[in-house]
């Protein structure tokens, strides 16, 4: 409130309202039909009131504010320039009063938030784009954070809610921990181009036998090497492995060069990288991709995104 001479100016908005007084939002709505009907009893009528009620609730709240926002006369009701600001405020406070209603049952229903999902490089070239359109398309309003990485453990991440969710190659989960198998799916040999075994359709594992081995470290992407050690031992030898690397992409670019041969998962064919051929392997076995989360996570995108997917 200023004042000026003999002249007293209220300075304020409904915002300003809001911030000083603990919001019932019932009496802005009946001064926004109000000011929309310029009427009592149409006004009441509309809120399946009585006259007297509504009339109490809007002197209460010209009380509480401590300016006259109507002009009341035997024809009806005017607002005064007080009340014509206050209806313009008033009426995109309860605007954005509904918005936030409407985005807090969207948060809880879990069509509205964010949901963090983390993966290696194998899952990037298999399942993580299918899944990103369904569950994009399904829940637009969720911010979907997708987070590739190198390291082994995206099981501690998902414990402790560094992220909702992730996709790697199996182990043994403990509680809280869920899992489900996402991917299933052969191995194939990686060759240069140039590499005599490249002239072949399918290849069996024991024709690898004294090639230069290129593969993912152990600390990696264990289940998969166990797999690919099992297999090469099945096949009556051990791999020579000449380099070790932590991503499947490096994997492939040194395959490229020609230093050494590898065994990869199937949707790695889709990383065209150089040279590269891949080569059916007709003794392979199914290597497989998990999905785990926590059963603690209270995140509803969550479950939104486990039902999509």
């Amino acid at each position: 409130m200023e004042r000026r001479g003999d002249i007293i100016q209220f300075r304020f908005s409904a915002r300003r309202y809001l911030s000083c007084i603990v919001l019932d939002i019932k009496p802005l709505r009946y001064f926004v039909t109000l000011a929309e009907t310029l009427h009592f009893g149409r006004a009441a009528a509309r809120l399946h009131l009585s006259q007297p009620p509504l009339s109490r609730q809007l002197a209460a709240l010209e009380a509480q504010l401590g300016v006259k926002l109507l002009e009341r006369n035997s024809r009806g009701v005017a607002l005064t320039a007080a009340g014509e600001r206050f209806h313009a405020d008033a009426r995109a406070i309860l605007a954005s009063f509904a918005q936030a209603v409407e985005n807090a049952r969207a948060a809880a229903a879990g069509s509205a938030g964010s949901l963090s999902i983390g993966f290696t490089m194998c899952a990037a070239y298999s399942v993580v784009p299918r899944y990103a359109r369904t569950f994009g398309n399904a829940c637009p309003d969720v911010t979907l954070r997708l987070r590739e990485v190198v390291s082994n453990d995206l099981a501690a991440q998902v414990l402790d809610g560094q992220i909702d969710a992730a996709i790697v190659f199996p182990d043994a989960f403990a509680e809280p921990l869920q899992s489900r198998t996402v991917v299933r799916e052969p191995l194939v040999v990686a060759l240069a181009r140039t590499h005599p075994l490249a002239r072949r359709k399918r290849l069996h594992c024991a024709q690898l036998a004294g090639e230069p081995f290129v593969l993912a470290l152990e600390s990696v992407a264990p289940a998969l090497r166990a797999v690919i050690m099992e297999l090469c031992g099945a096949s009556g030898f051990a791999p020579d492995i000449r380099f070790e690397v932590q991503l499947q992409q490096t994997v492939l670019s040194l395959v490229d060069e020609g230093v050494g041969v590898s065994l990869v998962p199937a949707s790695m064919r889709k990383a065209q990288v150089g040279d590269v051929v891949f080569r059916a392997l007709a003794d392979s076995p199914s290597i497989e991709q998990v999905l785990i989360w926590s059963r603690m996570n209270r995140n509803p995108c969550l479950q939104r995104f486990l039902a999509a997917v």
